[in-house]
């Protein structure tokens, strides 16, 4: 490789409260993919909307320097013109937009002051074909996966002569398939000379691309390490060896050891779901969710793994309040009693509490605090005098005893190890490790029965990871029962008691905890429904 072609030098930020960064250094090569490491709020996300310019030059400290010239980006347009694209986390896409327009949206192919749509659709033709996704330029972008969507984001990248290409979590939504072309699609942008930085959660990912991986710990360079020697040479790396960088010790276990419940009522069923079917809640013909029936114990963890598109969140969201599709049959008990959950407050009241998979779109108010966040479904309790935490949702006669729910709050941000100043930190402006012990809090202090965890370690690290297994494993060890969908096969391996698969909205298979391999799961997983 030839010299580097971003320097970033003693990069300073400070929020209201918090040093973001302190004296950070990052050094990427030409033709490099460099992986940027670090537990969830040690600074990966606000050093590169840094460098992209999100954060414009002076409101940070420290140097940047972009093929060998001072950097001083105003805004994200100004990053761009200099051939440094970000693709966030969030995908940046109008879905009713088609492809060839999201492409070119706010970099619009125009002669004489309208837009030239042939030449539109014949670029948008050629970024596809060099991203490898062969949808027509006219197809809309809601009519077409995530998978598809993220290579929409880098041919919209390339649009703009990409130099640098920063990717955030790259492949959190996606399945093993898309992820392995996304990987492989990087890695020849890397032949083309297109350097990356890419931040990630997912250690074997890093290992399988990288060249290179600064770690960042509480806002510092902690180290840079050498993946690989060359691009076509075996990674020397473990896992083992960023893990111990990014948490500053060895982490010896990847997961808690289960504690088997071992109250009067300890296996006894807790949650019993029978014929569940919901249909697409558009195509009405379609069955998302298919005539299953499952049960979870009381002190239990069962999983639910299923490719994408298998029903897995769907199930979970028609169940918690039919918040999901169309319903056409199947009932719900918890604790041996059949109840409605027709409605949210109705399925939080006979005692299910449901984790989404999308935390910033259903599970926080952002603009909020954690204060509030926390108390939000427990408000009939936190009322002067109140009638209990599932006192019903219909009226809050008085106030709510803002000091019980202050006291509430303090004391998961403490038992939970939320990383904020105080209880009164906006929740949007928390790391998403953090973000989702908030999400947790709220749900364990409701004190559900049920509580079903969609996703729940999502875009975090395995040092939150760790936390977040302790705190699954200490409620079932008190007895809840806990219903746990992942797409991450070995996290439902190393959590679960039970594993149920899913395809095409239909249960496959179950295997016990003894009895599940990787190998087994995928086989049920890829079952056919016949």
């Amino acid at each position: 490789m030839s010299g580097p072609v971003l320097e970033m030098r003693g990069i300073t930020k400070t929020f209201p409260g918090v040093k973001a960064l302190c004296d950070v250094r990052l050094t990427v090569g030409a033709g490099e993919i460099h992986a940027i490491c670090g537990e969830n709020g040690a600074g990966k996300s606000t050093l590169m909307k840094i460098l992209s310019g999100v954060h414009q030059h002076g409101s940070y400290d420290g140097e940047i320097r972009f093929e060998g010239r001072r950097a001083a980006f105003k805004d994200i347009r100004d990053g761009e013109r200099h051939g440094i694209v970000i693709i966030h986390q969030e995908l940046a896409l109008v879905p009713y937009l088609s492809i060839a327009e999201n492409i070119f949206l706010g970099n619009e192919r125009s002669s004489r002051g309208f837009i030239d749509w042939n030449d539109t659709l014949r670029r948008a033709s050629a970024l596809l074909k060099r991203v490898g996704l062969r949808e027509k330029p006219g197809t809309a972008v809601a009519d077409i996966g995530v998978g598809k969507q993220q290579l929409v984001e880098i041919a919209k990248a390339l649009a703009k002569e990409v130099k640098l290409l920063i990717l955030d979590e790259p492949t959190a939504a996606l399945n093993d398939e898309d992820s392995a072309g996304l990987l492989d699609l990087i890695l020849e942008l890397r032949d083309q000379g297109i350097a990356c930085i890419m931040i990630s959660h997912k250690l074997n990912e890093i290992r399988a691309v990288a060249d290179s991986v600064t770690i960042l710990r509480d806002g510092r360079t902690i180290e840079t390490l050498t993946v690989r020697q060359t691009p076509s040479s075996t990674p020397r790396l473990s896992e083992d060896r960023i893990i111990r960088g990014m948490v500053g010790r060895d982490l010896d276990r990847r997961f808690p050891e289960r504690t088997p419940y071992e109250g009067e009522d300890a296996g006894s069923l807790a949650l019993s779901v029978r014929g569940w079917t919901v249909r697409h809640p558009v195509d009405h013909q379609r069955k998302v969710v298919d005539d299953v029936s499952l049960t979870v114990r009381r002190g239990e963890i069962v999983g639910i793994a299923g490719l994408m598109g298998a029903g897995r969140t769907e199930l979970a969201m028609s169940v918690f309040g039919r918040s999901y599709g169309q319903y056409v049959a199947g009932t719900v008990a918890v604790g041996g009693r059949e109840v409605s959950t027709k409605t949210v407050p109705a399925a939080v009241a006979a005692g299910i509490a449901y984790v989404t998979e999308d935390r910033k779109r259903y599970g926080l108010n952002l603009i909020d605090d954690i204060n509030r966040n926390i108390s939000l479904p427990s408000l009939p309790g936190m009322r002067r005098g109140g009638t209990g935490l599932f006192g019903g949702f219909g009226g809050l006669a008085g106030f709510v005893d803002a000091h019980h729910e202050r006291a509430v709050a303090e004391r998961y941000r403490r038992t939970m190890n939320i990383k904020a100043p105080t209880v009164f930190e906006q929740v949007g402006r928390l790391s998403g490790g953090n973000q989702q012990k908030v999400v947790l809090s709220k749900w364990i202090h409701a004190d559900p029965e049920v509580l079903i965890l969609d996703e729940p370690t999502r875009g975090i690290d395995v040092g939150a990871k760790y936390e977040i297994y302790t705190v699954i494993d200490r409620l079932a060890a008190a007895g809840k029962a806990v219903l746990f969908i992942s797409s991450e096969l070995p996290e439902l391996l190393g959590m679960c008691d039970r594993i149920y698969t899913m395809a095409e909205g239909r249960l496959t298979g179950e295997v016990d905890r003894a009895d599940a391999t990787q190998e087994l799961l995928m086989r049920h997983m890829t079952r056919n429904r016949s």
